[in-house]
């Protein structure tokens, strides 16, 4: 998903380079991915979507989190649900888990259905920031949690960010400020926005949640006063 005519390997893998890409990916982001739900609590019986979710190591974590619950992951890579498909096998046959192919600017599922979504590596490359954060917000049930975690984002002072941020008019990444981050969620319609950084590694983490129905109704009212 981009908005220029080359695609990253890492943006959507394919092929056997895409396979090992994702493998790769896998053990690199595993850290990353830990410091960012150490923000959160999944109770065990969360229904929960990674999107973007790639070669679903993300999966596997929350699997093991959502014991009682179930797990879903989606992606746009025809390689990447293939790879995902393979490290969840086990809770994929016990109906735990399933992994979807689709994109998030149309994301294959009916309506609110999921206490928790997760975004690993991932938001950077949408092709459509503010119409994808709504249409993640579409199947967040009320009151349920989005967490965005990456390990760069615009301004953080580390080699690899400033590598990064020369680079995007090639790579097609949308990098955001902290500010910008919030920023989105807020006018996307998430409450509660929270970002939370590692400056030395140049992490950041953003949670924001959907408004409860009372919430969403009380809204609607003050703007129509």
């Amino acid at each position: 998903m981009t908005t220029t005519s080359r695609v990253s390997p890492c943006q959507k893998p394919t092929g056997w380079f895409g396979h090992l890409t994702l493998r790769i990916m896998n053990a690199h982001h595993s850290k990353v991915t830990d410091w960012g739900l150490s923000h959160i609590s999944v109770d065990p019986h969360y229904t929960v979507l990674d999107v973007g979710c790639g070669g679903g190591r993300t999966v596997s974590k929350l699997a093991a989190l959502a014991a009682e619950g179930k797990v879903y992951g989606v992606d746009f890579s025809s390689a990447s649900v293939a790879v995902a498909g393979k490290i969840n096998r086990r809770e994929i046959d016990l109906g735990r888990v399933q992994i979807v192919e689709g994109p998030v600017s149309h994301l294959p599922f009916p309506g609110p259905m999921f206490d928790l979504i997760t975004a690993v590596e991932t938001h950077f490359w949408w092709p459509d920031l503010p119409g994808d954060m709504r249409e993640v917000l579409r199947v967040l049930k009320p009151g349920g949690t989005l967490l965005i975690v990456a390990e760069i984002y615009r301004s953080a002072q580390t080699r690899a960010a400033r590598l990064v941020e020369k680079s995007t008019h090639l790579s097609g990444m949308k990098l955001l400020t902290v500010k910008e981050h919030r920023e989105l969620l807020e006018n996307a319609g998430y409450r509660e926005v929270q970002v939370f950084e590692e400056p030395a590694r140049g992490w950041i983490c953003c949670l924001a949640k959907k408004p409860t129905e009372n919430e969403a109704h009380a809204s609607a009212v003050a703007q129509e006063r």
